[in-house]
């Protein structure tokens, strides 16, 4: 969508101290400002520096579900956490049904961007080394394909655009209809396939490179073999006449071989480990694997921050109440119980928490509130702050009263403080510093805190500091399930188990602590290993199982979210006095069960797009 009064020239707009450009060809007139320069064409694409900006402008751009500085708040929005933040938020406890729109992308805004300067590198960049020129196009070319795999998991076939289209010409030209949803993801296929040999930036772990495009090829493809052998398996698939939506089943163990060749080259050609620096204490490890940016040997590819041009708030916004370093905010995003019980114990034991003796008459009783975790997988404390644990070395303070034992009712009563920090009348502590309180804000509600991706670095949480950790888009941890998902689906069953017990070993388990696996194994792993990396949602759409587990029924525990509060016993001259017991319960503050629909499998297509374009072709029970 050329202007011919811009004479073949592009504005850029300086901003951020000239960090970055945004490439235009049509700059509103609504500016305030008349831009600092004025570039032609040639000077633009053959300036390394400027291409590279323009690069930096689009990676800002790609559409995320749930991360660090963006749609965060997500993540409290299904059943592995819950929001214990201000009451303004408090909507995310209860939503009655998942919105049909709730993942609707339709941005062909920044695809036409990156097609005209595809198109501008190929036309104008004559001064650049022919190298450079195709790396840049290689580098152009990974952000389309990832923007239109964004665009296929949530909204099935799109249009496939690979060049800029004259706004001035025909209008009935430029009304594309939906490409299949299988050509989407052929089409992203192909595109990495391209370009995979000469992207460049081998060093980089901020910029794609030749593993980032395999990263997203095996991720791609696994969604796309999925989809093809779980969407026919469904009693009434969920497809369209025209291909639009759904995958022939046939397609499945091409996309599952593609998925697992690509996965296979990172692991077994690629210059990344999984992170183990820390082996005294394998649940700091873990959390190190996601946060530490020094000579990290996991992360292919992560969007980063550097103070104090570029930071986020989210460790502002969700540390630990008890290690807030200002007086307001923190603690809005908790996980739940859900979610802790999804941690197994390193014998291989299921992870429900023993609370109550087996035949429900009396509690467990505990010396330290930690005890009850002893021997989990030790994902468990590098992904979440409990009860005993601390974070930046401070305690996490979580007791949400006592348990007073009454002689007359050979019962216990339960009282529970009012305040953070409250003391009862014995001298010891009644309420804990962190909580867990039922109806307060910015504390917890269900008895836990976040730690994944929580920066311990002092001053992070404070509003003026901010963090600068960075968001992880691919690591091996997943490249390693990826090719065990993808190789079980082959029926590779010895190749798979050993990925998921290397995974696990380094979780505390002992070498080869699975002799079997199965689809449920595999969905367990990603889901602990993978807890707050924004992959949950989706896996659960592309089994076509997220109408199971989130079924809007309150009997169901995966659609409501579970606390686990903590309170210290008094009962003086007993064994059990000053013991801590533990009871499990329905969060406070959560309402409605979650319920995900058979229409939110394919995302409600704008309407706007329908009224601008016939050719487009409604989604399912839309």
């Amino acid at each position: 969508m050329l202007n011919s009064a811009n004479n073949n020239m592009y504005k850029y707009l300086l901003f951020l101290a000239g960090l970055f450009f945004f490439a235009s060809c049509n700059i509103n007139e609504s500016l305030d400002q008349e831009p600092k320069e004025l570039l032609t064409n040639e000077a633009v694409w053959n300036d390394s520096d400027r291409i590279e900006s323009v690069l930096a402008n689009y990676y800002d751009r790609l559409p995320k579900h749930a991360s660090l500085d963006e749609n965060w708040q997500n993540f409290a929005e299904y059943t592995d956490a819950m929001w214990s933040g201000p009451a303004g938020g408090g909507f995310r406890n209860n939503i009655p049904a998942y919105d049909f729109s709730r993942w609707s992308l339709w941005d062909y805004d920044l695809i036409r961007d990156i097609n005209l300067a595809i198109e501008n590198i190929e036309e104008f960049s004559t001064e650049l080394p022919p190298v450079e020129r195709e790396q840049f196009q290689a580098e152009l070319r990974f952000q389309r394909a990832y923007m239109y795999f964004e665009l296929v998991k949530r909204m099935g076939g799109v249009p496939i655009i690979q060049q800029t289209i004259d706004n001035e010409g025909d209008v009935e030209s430029m009304r594309f209809p939906r490409d299949t949803e299988e050509a989407v993801y052929d089409f992203i296929s192909s595109e990495l396939d391209a370009i995979v040999d000469i992207i460049g930036n081998e060093e980089s772990q901020t910029r794609a490179n030749r593993w980032a495009v395999l990263a997203l090829k095996s991720r791609a493809m696994l969604y796309a073999g999925s989809i093809a052998k779980y969407n026919s398996q469904m009693a009434d698939p969920i497809e369209t006449a025209g291909g639009e939506v759904g995958i022939p089943a046939s397609r499945a163990d091409d996309y599952f071989q593609q998925a697992f060749d690509a996965a296979e080259e990172i692991i077994n050609q690629g210059p990344y480990s999984l992170y183990e620096q820390n082996t005294d204490d394998l649940g700091a490890n873990f959390y190190e694997a996601i946060t530490n940016e020094n000579n990290n040997s996991e992360v292919i590819w992560a969007e980063d921050y550097v103070r104090p041009s570029r930071t986020h708030s989210f460790a502002y916004l969700n540390v630990a109440r008890a290690a807030r370093e200002v007086a307001n905010e923190s603690s809005n995003i908790t996980p739940t119980l859900n979610l802790v019980e999804a941690f197994e114990y390193r014998d291989g034991s299921s992870g429900e928490l023993n609370t109550r003796t087996t035949d429900g008459s009396d509690y467990i009783y505990y010396d330290n509130p930690e005890d009850i975790f002893n021997n989990k997988d030790a994902r468990l404390y590098g992904t979440v702050v409990y009860p005993g644990s601390s974070f930046r070395d401070v305690p996490a303070g979580l007791q949400a009263g006592v348990k007073v034992w009454n002689s007359d009712t050979q019962n216990y009563e339960t009282i529970e403080g009012d305040g953070l920090g409250d003391t009862y009348e014995d001298g010891g502590v009644l309420t804990g510093s962190g909580g867990p309180l039922r109806s307060g804000s910015e504390v917890s509600n269900t008895g836990f805190y976040l730690r994944k991706y929580i920066s311990d670095e002092r001053g992070a949480s404070e509003v003026q500091v901010q963090a600068e950790n960075w968001w992880i888009f691919f690591r091996l941890g997943e490249i390693y399930l990826n090719a065990a998902e993808a190789a079980l689906e082959l029926g590779n069953d010895p190749v798979s188990l050993s990925y998921v017990n290397e995974i696990r070993e380094r979780a505390g388990f002992g070498p080869n602590s699975l002799s079997s696996l199965d689809m449920d194994r595999i969905r367990h792993e990603r889901r602990v290993e993978l807890a707050f990396e924004d992959h949950r949602v989706w896996d659960l759409k592309r089994w076509r199982i997220a109408h199971e587990v989130w079924n809007g029924d309150s009997d169901n525990r995966e659609s409501v979210a579970y606390a686990l509060y903590p309170y210290r016993v008094i009962r003086p001259g007993h064994p059990n006095d000053g013991t801590y017991v533990y009871d499990e319960l329905v969060a406070p503050r959560f309402g409605s069960p979650r319920f995900f629909r058979m229409g939110n499998y394919y995302s409600q297509i704008p309407n706007e797009v329908l009224n601008n374009n016939p050719e487009i072709v409604r989604n399912p029970f839309h």
